[in-house]
């Protein structure tokens, strides 16, 4: 009995191990709300391709960029502490102008209604820098555009690259280039934090990067001999040719020039 009772127990067991390994199998396999399920389950056809939930996320964040963007823009150049500065909010409103334009053409075409005032935190960064004055406004002004051109960078790309839709497709190539550019122009004002955004995506990272170690043991690199310029290469001396034995100095030999060098 007790044999029996044993042999019951251990089926028991591996009974409960077979069913926990394949209840994350049951579970997840072609139920609605996951993967490509959910994908298709959120997007609707249209004309110019599927429109996807991120598609029409997407069109809409375009457009509230250039809601808080444009005039961020616009108080830059008129304000304008440094021709940097200018330049930046110069690039910022032309660049929003044009790409506003075409998410809502995009979004008239596809029958999507779009904001027409920027969010609360958009307000917000806006009062920011209506408030700020001198180096703070500037710092302010670089820094929380150059933040938010560089979170939506990413989305572009994914955008870019798993849409169906013309429409959205063409407007991700669009906002690739402006974005891109508005990212350049903040930084040649030499007032990015770039700390601050390593730290801010680290924050928000979920995995671990999985690059080469850093070269802590790594031999330290040879010393390079100093070249000496060519002014010095000209000006010096010749050194005089080594004599071989039973060699005497000739009173009467031409001396020797030097080769004429290029100036580096």
């Amino acid at each position: 009995m007790r044999h029996l009772n044993g042999t019951k127990l251990i089926l028991v067991a591996l009974v409960a191990t077979l069913g926990a390994l394949l209840f994350p199998v049951w579970s997840y396999a072609d139920r609605s709300g996951t993967g490509l399920a959910n994908l298709e389950a959120e997007t609707v056809p249209t004309q110019w391709g599927p429109l996807s939930a991120t598609d029409r996320d997407f069109l809409t964040k375009v457009r509230l960029a250039g809601l808080w963007e444009l005039p961020a823009g616009q108080q830059a150049v008129e304000r304008a502490p440094t021709q940097a500065i200018r330049d930046a909010g110069d690039h910022l409103v032309v660049g929003h102008t044009d790409l506003d334009q075409r998410a809502r053409d995009a979004a008239a075409k596809l029958g999507l209604e779009l904001p027409n005032q920027p969010n609360e935190q958009q307000q917000g960064w806006l009062n920011q820098l209506t408030d700020a004055q001198g180096i703070e406004y500037q710092r302010k002004f670089v820094n929380l555009l150059r933040a938010a051109h560089g979170k939506v960078f990413g989305l572009i790309g994914q955008v870019r690259n798993s849409t169906r839709n013309t429409l959205i497709r063409e407007l991700a190539d669009a906002a690739n280039a402006t974005v891109l550019d508005h990212i350049t122009m903040l930084e040649r004002t030499g007032l990015v934090d770039f700390d601050a955004i390593a730290a801010d995506a680290a924050g928000t990272a979920t995995a671990s990067p999985t690059g080469p170690p850093p070269p802590g043991n790594a031999a330290p690199p040879s010393p390079v001999p100093a070249v000496p310029s060519g002014d010095a290469i000209l000006t010096s001396k010749p050194s005089a040719p080594p004599r071989t034995t039973g060699e005497t100095a000739d009173s009467t030999a031409t001396p020797r020039t030097p080769h004429s060098m290029p100036m580096g």
